[in-house]
C-alpha cells in the first residue's frame, strides 16, 4: 500500500507536470502500487527507480542550468525517487546535485551514492571526503570504487569506513562491457553490498552471469544504461506500443524498457539520466504498477526484436 506521504508526494508530482504543460498521465498515478526492492545485505527497501547524473548534470551551475536541474530534481522527489548516483568521474555533476539540494525548501529523503575514482589510499579518502562536501551530504549512503579503478586499495578503506559508521553500504562499479571477469571475481570474493553495471534489453550480457551471481552472493544491482544510451527509442520511434503495456501499466516505451529490466527479480534499482523534465517524469511512471512475469518478459523482448 502507498502510505499517505508518497500520495502527497504523487499527488505534487500531478501538479507540477500539469503546470509544465505536460500529459497528466506521465506523472505516477497515486492509484498505483510503489515498487520497492530489498536490499539484500540489509533488507532496507528502496524505490526502483533512482537517478543517474553523468553528463546530464555536468553544468557550469550558471542560473538557468540550475533552475532547470531543480525542476528535475522536484520532478524525480515527487514521483518516488530516493537514489541519486554521481561520480568525481562525471565533473561537475556532484556539486550541481549539492547546489539543487541546498535551494530545496525542503530536503526529501535521500539515498546518496557516488564513487571513488582515483588510485592510491589518502586520494581516495581525500576524494571521497571532497565529493561529500560537493554533493552536501553528511555520510555517503553508497560509496562504489569507480570501474574497479584501484579497486584493492579502496575497498579496504571502503570495508573501514563501514565498520566505523562513515558509510553505510559499499560496492564496485563498471559503466561498459570490459573487465566482467575481474568484475565477477571481485563479486565472488569480497563483501559487497552493491554493483552497479550496464543492463537493457538490448544489452542482455549480465543476465548470463552478473546478475545470478549477484542473487547467489546477496548483493543489490544498480543498473545504469537502460537505454543502450538512447539507441533503444531509434528502434522505437514512430512505433505503435504494443498491448501488452498496459498490462504493465506502461505508457510509454522508456517505461517498457524499464519494466523489462525491473522484471528480472536480481535488479534492485535503475539509475537513468536525464536533464529533462518531461522525461523524467515519464522515467518515475516506471517507479509504479505491475511488473512482468517471465512469460510476458519473454513477449516483450520478442516484441522488441520486431520492431
Amino acid at each position: 500500500m502507498i502510505k499517505r506521504r508518497q500520495l502527497l508526494q504523487i499527488s505534487a508530482g500531478l501538479l507540477i507536470s500539469q503546470a509544465l504543460g505536460l500529459r497528466a498521465e506521465a506523472s505516477a498515478s497515486p492509484t498505483l502500487r510503489l515498487i520497492q526492492r530489498a536490499i539484500p545485505s540489509s533488507g532496507e527497501l528502496l524505490p526502483v527507480m533512482g537517478m543517474g547524473t553523468s553528463g546530464t548534470f555536468d553544468t557550469e551551475g550558471d542560473p538557468a542550468s540550475l533552475a532547470t536541474l531543480q525542476e528535475v530534481l522536484q520532478a524525480f522527489f515527487d514521483g518516488g525517487g530516493t537514489v541519486i548516483d554521481s561520480s568525481p568521474m562525471y565533473g561537475n555533476s556532484e556539486s550541481r546535485v549539492g547546489d539543487v539540494l541546498r535551494a530545496l525548501p525542503q530536503r526529501p529523503k535521500l539515498f546518496a551514492a557516488t564513487k571513488v575514482w582515483t588510485t592510491g589510499r589518502q586520494p581516495g579518502i581525500a576524494q571521497m571526503e571532497e565529493s561529500a562536501r560537493r554533493m552536501n551530504v553528511e555520510r555517503f549512503d553508497l560509496i562504489a570504487v569507480h570501474n574497479l579503478q584501484d579497486w584493492q586499495t579502496h575497498l579496504e578503506t571502503l570495508k573501514n569506513w563501514k565498520a566505523e559508521g562513515k558509510v553505510r553500504y559499499i560496492g564496485i562499479t563498471t559503466s561498459h562491457g570490459r573487465d566482467h571477469d575481474e568484475f565477477l571475481q571481485v563479486m565472488r570474493t569480497q563483501p559487497l553490498d552493491f554493483v552497479q553495471f550496464s543492463y537493457n534489453i538490448e544489452d542482455r550480457a549480465a543476465e548470463r552471469e552478473l546478475l545470478p551471481v549477484a542473487a547467489e552472493r546477496g548483493i543489490a544491482t544498480m543498473i545504469n544504461r537502460p537505454y543502450q544510451r538512447g539507441a533503444l527509442f531509434t528502434r522505437s520511434r514512430g512505433k505503435e506500443l504494443p498491448a501488452l503495456a498496459a498490462e504493465l501499466d506502461c505508457s510509454s516505451w522508456g517505461q517498457f524498457y524499464l519494466k523489462y529490466i525491473l522484471g528480472h527479480p536480481a535488479v534492485t534499482c535503475i539509475i537513468p539520466a536525464t536533464a529533462s523534465v518531461r522525461h523524467m517524469v515519464d522515467n518515475m511512471r516506471a517507479n509504479f504498477g505491475r511488473l512482468p512475469d517471465a512469460r510476458q518478459r519473454a513477449e516483450m523482448l520478442r516484441l522488441f526484436e520486431q520492431l
